[in-house]
């Protein structure tokens, strides 16, 4: 099961899974996160990736399927969360309030969950799961899993050092590229959602 690496495999694993966790264009959200006193620990988020990513890849379907979900049911809920997020950054809105419970480290929500391993990246890694063996698809998890810590490292940094106005661009652009994405996410699996409905009763 865990023989037979494959740079190729290895990069092209790495490379779909780093262009939908998109770790940089979460960057203006993670530093909001910190201007407002949130903590985000670089390794603890890391970690918790990797296991969420590990506990899905194993279990996810299996998991899913005990409560009668599915995945694409599993990516449009994702979706949602994530166009939520993007309303508050383009929109200057609280939707998610705090309450005086609220835990004051944000590391797993919503860094880990839905940011890093959200519904699309869990959805896309077992897509791709029948196109790469184990081995090279865990390593490629892995690595993006170091970018991730690399990144969020310098988010503490550069949320020292950019200007308000710059992180108020940036958050305005990149909540446009989330919008966008949770849209896509949405569209493409209610689309399996609606067809396997009609299937069902054909």
């Amino acid at each position: 099961m865990f023989s037979g690496f494959d740079w190729q495999q290895f990069l092209g694993a790495f490379f779909v899974l780093f262009a939908i966790i998109d770790i940089t264009g979460s960057l203006p959200i993670i530093v909001s996160l910190c201007r407002k006193g949130k903590a985000v620990d670089p390794l603890k988020t890391a970690v918790w990736s990797f296991g969420m990513f590990m506990a899905f890849y194993f279990v996810g379907e299996a998991f899913l399927n005990l409560f009668g979900v599915d995945t694409a049911s599993f990516a449009v809920a994702g979706s949602l969360i994530i166009f939520v997020m993007a309303c508050e950054m383009i929109l200057d809105i609280s939707i998610f309030q705090e309450t005086p419970d609220a835990p004051k480290d944000s590391s797993f929500f919503p860094v880990v969950f839905p940011l890093i391993a959200g519904a699309g990246a869990l959805t896309t890694m077992l897509a791709i799961r029948s196109q790469f063996s184990p081995i090279n698809l865990i390593s490629a998890i892995a690595a993006n899993m170091v970018c991730v810590y690399i990144v969020l490292r310098l988010a503490t940094r550069l949320e020292k050092k950019l200007s308000a106005s710059v992180l108020y661009m940036l958050k305005k652009f990149f909540g446009i590229i989330l919008l966008t994405i949770s849209i896509k996410l949405f569209t493409s699996n209610i689309t399996l959602l609606i067809e396997t409905v009609i299937k069902g009763d054909a």
